[in-house]
């Protein structure tokens, strides 16, 4: 695996990496890393090698676009001072010129969240061994789906932002893909964005693949 044991992880994000984390912090040591695929990685890892000791702390929060992480990034990441950090960012960024009036909403256009997502990551590349970037996913529920096209271009953006500094890179939407023929989309993410138990399952196996790790 990439990652050397005794390492520090800090993953952040979204409420797809919050899910009901501890806060301000969660936190591996004391099991409020939240239910989804972040603890899904830890349990895997402990019961996997417990001898690896990679301390992991969540700082995801729900609702959060990039411009949300910028404002806290040196607190929930720089200051944590990880050796290694995962960062899955993108979707509400999308999501919220769907899902709010325009006129309340000053949306996060995609130049935005390129040259964003790549300060930050940027920022990070000095202190940290490496970076994980997840791309961000939607599960459409029909073809021709507007978001989904959006959801796209915003991943072409991570992308980018991700290989700039040689950041390792999970694609989400492709883990995903693998598994709709033979699990619907209603019992992966009902609403395409938040997964279910196994959607985070698939979330962790994609992460754990990336890091090359042969549990």
């Amino acid at each position: 695996m990439l990652i050397e044991p005794g390492s520090r992880l800090v993953m952040t994000g979204d409420s797809i990496t919050d899910c009901g984390r501890g806060w301000p912090v969660g936190d591996s040591e004391c099991d409020t890393l939240g239910d989804g695929y972040v603890s899904l990685i830890d349990a895997t890892l402990v019961a996997s090698n417990p001898t690896l000791g990679i301390h992991i702390l969540n700082t995801g929060i729900s609702g959060n676009t990039v411009r949300d992480l910028a404002a806290r990034w040196e607190k929930d990441v720089l200051e944590l001072e990880p050796d290694w950090l995962s960062v899955m960012i993108g979707i509400n960024d999308v999501w919220r010129q769907f899902d709010t009036d325009p006129s309340l909403l000053r949306p996060v256009l995609e130049p935005e969240y390129r040259s964003t997502l790549e300060r930050l990551l940027r920022s990070a590349v000095p202190l940290v061994k490496g970076i994980v970037v997840m791309l961000p996913f939607y599960l459409e529920a029909g073809p021709d789906d507007p978001m989904r096209a959006m959801r796209d271009t915003y991943a072409k953006a991570a992308l980018d932002a991700a290989q700039s500094v040689g950041a390792l890179i999970v694609d989400t939407q492709a883990a995903f893909e693998a598994v709709l023929p033979y699990r619907s989309r209603d019992r992966l993410a009902p609403d395409g964005v938040h997964p279910t138990r196994v959607g985070h399952m698939v979330l962790a196996q994609a992460w754990l693949r990336a890091v090359r790790f042969c549990g």
